[in-house]
């Protein structure tokens, strides 16, 4: 039986994630995948807001709001008010955020290089297919999709 699209998406999800989350806790250290994006702006910004990071990091604001609660708990961020604007929330990484930085890098590097591998036993590129798919799906939404794939049936059916 053919799994569907969104089955099949989570197994490979489960697949990357918890072998990257085995590589974090092979070298000791408790890191989300999920951190990842919101880490690698911050080191390339230093600061910014929680708006900022989501368009740096390619992720939705919630998304982003929500990985910065959990970085906050486990201590590799701060927060403080912006010094021009109380409203604004600018983050940061903490000094537990920053000494983790080099092991991070040095999985990073090993993480890039089994894509590589992967790419290469596939016979193509799997982030840039990737990227193909959310940029369709950025064009034509799939809730769009589904409602005219609605609409084709109600027509057949008359």
């Amino acid at each position: 039986m053919q799994r569907g699209l969104g089955t099949q998406l989570r197994h490979i999800i489960e697949l990357l994630d918890g072998a990257v989350t085995q590589s974090y806790v092979a070298i000791g250290l408790e890191y989300r995948p999920r951190y990842t994006p919101i880490m690698k702006a911050l080191i390339r910004l230093e600061s910014c807001t929680v708006n900022e990071l989501a368009n740096y990091a390619g992720i939705t604001q919630p998304a982003a709001t929500q990985t910065v609660k959990l970085m906050l708990k486990d201590q590799l961020i701060t927060t403080n008010k912006d010094e021009k604007d109380n409203r604004k929330i600018i983050i940061k990484l903490s000094p537990q955020g920053l000494k983790i930085i080099p092991e991070l890098e040095r999985c990073w590097q090993a993480t890039k290089k089994a894509e590589a591998s992967l790419n290469l036993e596939l016979g193509f590129d799997f982030g840039e297919n990737l990227s193909h798919v959310i940029s369709a799906l950025s064009n034509r939404s799939f809730a769009e999709r589904i409602e005219q794939a609605k609409i084709d049936q109600s027509q057949l059916s008359i």
